[in-house]
């Protein structure tokens, strides 16, 4: 993932993203055929700067306190009644607390909602696991690694085998440098130190979905020579040659399908999505391109020590509200258009910010930069 895509331990400490502001303009129409303007209230949407919520807004902000006072209310908002009057809404543990509420408070309706306790949601959406173990011709956008990659305290680590691409007439599982080479230092692994190394076997799940023992997992590619990007190149990646019969050849991603073979630049507020194996299906906004990021790399999974640090350019910035689109194990999920069908590679997901907050983000290699690296081709239609 990034960080803790499957080092858990990527940092990132400098960040400088260049953003585009644009222009609209009118185009003008005689006076006569100018249908009659409809504005967003006149279709039920209202926004905050809409006089009509104004006391309703000013209610709700002067009373929360006083509200969210009570361990058994957890938020407050600004809403409509079931009669479209504006109302202050108030979000409850419990239907108890919802029975406490007055029925108005300085005259705007109250409208209570038990919703419990408001907790993190991650996982794999529509009930698909991208952590389980599945029945080859496996699809991707699904767990996995390196197959000897733990540390000595049975650490176990693992990311995200993103898609496939084709290089000189081989399928290959495209993931990060980090998820599949990244270990460059024998350190203490055990039974035996080691490093990674062509044709050593990349696994489905990865150890950390199979405790360790990485026969229960299964064999699905193995790494190549000059397989891995880093260190020292512009991209985070790592391809691996399918064995045969192993993964899907149309390239199937898990709850996203087939894509497209061509891929698209990033756009400042253009919509993607990615699959992974810890957040699985989830969406986000570009908001940032030409990114220059600083990344802080470990050499042995689980170690905890930085080893280097890895400068990028051009990188694209997205957002990450809570670690939602990207958390730890999602390291080399591909970034796709937020459409249904065959949507365009974006970028190759790898990093963002250390801890989870609202203004966290993720960070993406350009996919074609990739691409043009390995001298490959996305598999898709």
């Amino acid at each position: 993932m990034y960080g803790t895509a499957r080092r858990f331990r990527f940092i990132v400490t400098t960040i400088f993203a260049l953003t585009l502001a644009g222009s609209s303009g009118c185009v003008g129409v005689d006076d006569g055929d100018e249908p009659p303007l409809i504005g967003e209230e006149e279709l039920g949407l209202f926004a905050a700067s809409s006089s009509f919520l104004q006391e309703a807004m000013a209610v709700q902000e002067f009373h929360t306190p006083d509200l969210m006072s009570d361990p058994d209310i957890v938020g407050t908002a600004t809403g409509l009644t079931d009669d479209g009057e504006p109302a202050v809404l108030i979000f409850t543990a419990n239907a108890a607390a919802a029975g406490r509420l007055p029925p108005t408070l300085d005259g705007v309706p109250v409208v209570p909602q038990v919703t419990g306790r408001l907790v993190v949601r991650k996982g794999g959406g529509s009930g698909v696991s991208h952590r389980a173990k599945q029945t080859p011709p496996i699809q991707l956008g699904t767990s996995g690694g390196w197959r000897h990659d733990f540390f000595s305290n049975a650490y176990c680590c693992g990311g995200t085998l993103g898609s496939l691409v084709n290089k000189g007439g081989t399928q290959h599982i495209l993931s990060n440098w980090h998820v599949l080479y990244g270990d460059i230092v024998a350190g203490n692994n055990t039974p035996t130190p080691r490093v990674a190394a062509a044709g050593d076997p990349v696994i489905q799940p990865g150890l950390l979905d199979v405790n360790c023992n990485a026969n229960t997992a299964q064999n699905v590619a193995n790494l190549v020579t000059n397989g891995g990007s880093l260190p020292g190149n512009n991209i985070d990646a790592g391809i691996a040659s399918v064995i045969p019969g192993m993964v899907r050849t149309d390239g199937s991603i898990l709850e996203v399908g087939t894509i497209s073979a061509t891929p698209i630049g990033a756009s400042i507020n253009q919509a993607v999505k990615k699959s992974g194996r810890t957040t699985g299906l989830s969406r986000a906004k570009v908001t940032g391109i030409n990114g220059t990021v600083t990344i802080s790399y470990e050499t042995e999974c689980g170690s905890g020590v930085t080893a280097f640090s890895q400068n990028y350019t051009g990188q694209i910035i997205t957002s990450n509200k809570n670690c939602g689109f990207l958390d730890g194990g999602d390291s080399g999920s591909l970034m796709v258009q937020d459409i249904t069908t065959d949507p365009r590679p974006v970028g190759l997901l790898f990093a963002g910010s250390t801890f989870c907050f609202n203004s966290s983000i993720a960070i993406a290699n350009p996919i074609q930069e990739v691409l043009n690296f390995y001298g490959a081709t996305m598999v898709g239609n």
